[in-house]
């Protein structure tokens, strides 16, 4: 992410950098442009929320950090275009795993 953009999510929401899917197998066979538009799964938490506020009004520990590679639910994530730049914003409920 460039450093002229900046985004604060709030509470428990997450900024990523989806990654490019490969447009190739390691075999070779091309995937077609319809397969490989379908949202990505994977990418690098570029900003993160300050976390849930609880109904005690204490706040919940993010489990993510900028620069962490994730995997994260499919359908989970809306996208935002901001000064040419496609991200997605998810929930930390939708993070599956923490890639490393």
């Amino acid at each position: 992410m460039s450093g002229h953009i900046k985004l604060n999510p709030t509470d428990d929401h997450i900024v990523v950098k989806a990654e490019e899917q490969e447009t190739q197998t390691s075999s070779g066979i091309y995937i077609p442009s319809t397969a490989s538009k379908e949202r990505p799964q994977m990418g690098e938490v570029v900003a993160v929320g300050p976390g849930k506020m609880t109904d005690a009004g204490t706040r919940l520990a993010m489990d993510v950090k900028v620069g962490d590679k994730i995997l994260f639910s499919k359908y989970g994530p809306s996208e935002v275009k901001i000064e040419g730049q496609e991200l997605l914003i998810l929930n930390q409920g939708d993070v599956l795993a923490i890639i490393g």
